[in-house]
């Protein structure tokens, strides 16, 4: 049966009850309304009558007058045609037979006495209809007491079925509903056993014959879905468990989903028992895996004890990001991506550290080995430039000159070398001293005035002799400032200018270096603090050994300092650092 026939039958069923307690109901009414109308009808009239005949017998003496006989006669006659009950045409025969004794008595004494028999006859007919409707009236109490009980029956009734229809009939509906929606949420949390069972030939039998296939469909692609998830799982572990690197794979909730072999062996934690574990329980117990989740610094190496001796590791840490399909009772969508975890890889760098230190060695070793002799030759030059040694032509002193530009550039390469190594190695010796800026700034311009005067390039200098002290290395820090100084000069024209500007900036004191030449292509500004790099030029101006501006930022950064550049083409450069105050 389909679900609208057996709606219609239900509220068919529903009407056919309300129906039948409305035509119950009114039979009872009715009923009650005839007994009622009769006792209005027949007695009610009788005793009108009645009234109305001794009303006629007060208002005149024995002896009747035309209209008052007339007046009697009328109302007995009403009477004779209103006979309802027992006895009562008895009484008025009797009422009859007195009246005619009034009319045909002669002497005073036979009227007074037909008048009181008419009046007793009067009475007995008032007392017949009075019984008749006291009698009536009863029946008619006891008649709609028999209403009231059967209205009664029939409401309760009524409402018995009408209460077990409304708690049974919505269950057609609302019951194979809830079962759908239980089996809907089954499947929602991929309980794929869920089957639907209805035998009611409606709708709902098909929807569950409908719902099971596609729950087998379900079962079949998650079964497919889920041995290629394992196939893909395993390949990743084994690809995982072969890597040089070390990896360690959190999930969202910070519970360790896997680490290789590697990892176990170099955290010292055993594979098996610590998956599945709170990263935030095992840093408790180990420090190595605390550095590595919680890093000071990402970019610094981590020195761990490995294949007996001292490895370095570089960190790396990757936030898994997949897309975010959950649904809530608010929104269609929370968001389109969400962090699926994290995964940490410990690149072992220990060859490329220990080629670094060789380099550095190396570098020191020559530089320190090229000093003395470039010194040498550098002394023996200018004992060739004294005249006392020898005159020498203008050809000569050309190459004497170049020949000590050269050796000078040298020198200066070496020195450089020497201090790079130096910070690479973390032997940079800095000697700290309660320093005034104008200091530093006097020992600068000393260092490169006589080149400003070649140039013909004015030096403008804003320094307050009253500004604070700053802690820090005065001949290192003066050398970060020849260094802008002899950059900005080398790059700018004759006849311009390079600035100078020293001034207070919050607690720090900031000094900044700034020319008016070509300025640099904002590409190359990232890179300029590298070390050997070196901006293209156009061949004009000499480029040095990409080694300045690195080791300024060596130096400064070791005074708890900050560096940085600020160019744009066509309009110059300014070179900046700043010094905390002391």
């Amino acid at each position: 049966m389909k679900i609208k026939t057996k709606l219609r039958l239900g509220f068919g069923f529903l009407f056919l009850i309300v129906l039948s307690f409305g035509l119950i109901a009114l039979f009872f009414l009715n009923e009650l309304s005839d007994k009622s109308k009769v006792i209005l009808k027949d007695n009610y009239k009788s005793l009108k009558y009645i009234s109305a005949m001794r009303s006629v017998l007060d208002n005149n003496s024995p002896d009747l007058s035309r209209a008052a006989k007339d007046k009697f006669e009328f109302n007995l006659m009403q009477e004779r045609t209103n006979i309802t009950e027992p006895g009562e045409a008895k009484a008025v025969t009797e009422l009859e037979a007195s009246y005619k004794a009034l009319i045909n008595s002669i002497a005073d004494e036979k009227r007074i006495l037909a008048v009181r028999q008419l009046r007793s006859a009067l009475q007995k007919v008032e007392e017949v209809n009075m019984k008749a409707i006291y009698h009536k009236n009863e029946m008619a109490n006891a008649a709609s007491g028999r209403a009231n009980i059967y209205i009664a029956v029939a409401a309760t009734v009524c409402f018995l079925i009408l209460f077990t229809f409304i708690v049974n009939f919505p269950g057609f509906v609302a019951n194979p509903l809830a079962e759908f929606s239980a089996a809907i949420r089954q499947i929602g949390n991929k309980n794929y056993k869920q089957r639907l069972h209805f035998n009611n030939n409606d709708e709902f039998t098909e929807l569950a014959a409908s719902f099971n296939s596609m729950v087998v469909k379900l079962n079949e692609w998650e079964n497919s879905n889920l041995s290629k998830l394992k196939s893909e799982k395993l390949r990743i572990e084994a690809i995982i468990a072969q890597m040089q690197d070390a990896i360690i794979g959190l999930n969202e909730k910070g519970e360790v989903l896997f680490l290789n072999t590697l990892a176990s062996k170099l955290i010292n934690l055993d594979e098996e028992k610590t998956v599945g574990q709170n990263v935030a329980e095992l840093v408790k117990k180990n420090e190595l895996l605390k550095r590595i989740i919680n890093p000071g610094d990402e970019n610094k190496a981590l020195k761990i004890y490995a294949d007996e001796k001292e490895s370095y590791f570089q960190l790396e840490n990757r936030e898994i990001i997949v897309p975010n399909f959950e649904v809530n009772r608010e929104d269609t969508l929370i968001e389109s991506s969400r962090s699926a975890g994290s995964v940490y890889v410990l690149k072992n760098i220990t060859q490329f550290k220990e080629l670094d230190e060789a380099k550095t060695n190396f570098i020191a070793t020559v530089s320190h080995e090229l000093k003395t002799p470039l010194s040498s030759i550098k002394m023996s030059l200018k004992l060739l430039s004294d005249a006392r040694v020898g005159e020498m032509n203008p050809e000569q002193k050309e190459l004497l000159q170049h020949i000590q530009e050269d050796s000078s550039r040298l020198l200066k390469i070496t020195s450089e070398l020497l201090d790079l190594s130096q910070a690479e190695t973390g032997n940079l010796k800095l000697s700290f001293a309660l320093t005034r800026p104008i200091d530093i700034v006097t020992y600068a311009i000393d260092a490169v005035s006589f080149q400003a005067e070649q140039k013909n390039i004015k030096l403008e200098i804003n320094c307050n002799e009253n500004l604070p002290n700053v802690n820090a290395d005065v001949q290192k820090t003066a050398w970060v400032l020849v260094n802008f100084l002899s950059n900005a000069l080398r790059y700018s024209s004759e006849k311009s200018k390079v600035v100078l500007d020293v001034i207070l900036l919050l607690g720090s004191v900031q000094f900044s270096v700034r020319d008016f030449g070509k300025g640099i292509d904002e590409k190359y500004q990232k890179k300029l603090f590298d070390r050997y790099f070196q901006v293209p030029t156009d061949g004009q101006n000499k480029s040095g050994s990409g080694l300045g501006l690195a080791i300024s930022k060596d130096f400064i950064e070791a005074e708890k300092g900050k560096i940085w550049v600020e160019s744009a083409i066509g309009e110059g450069s300014k070179f900046s650092f700043i010094l905390p105050e002391a």
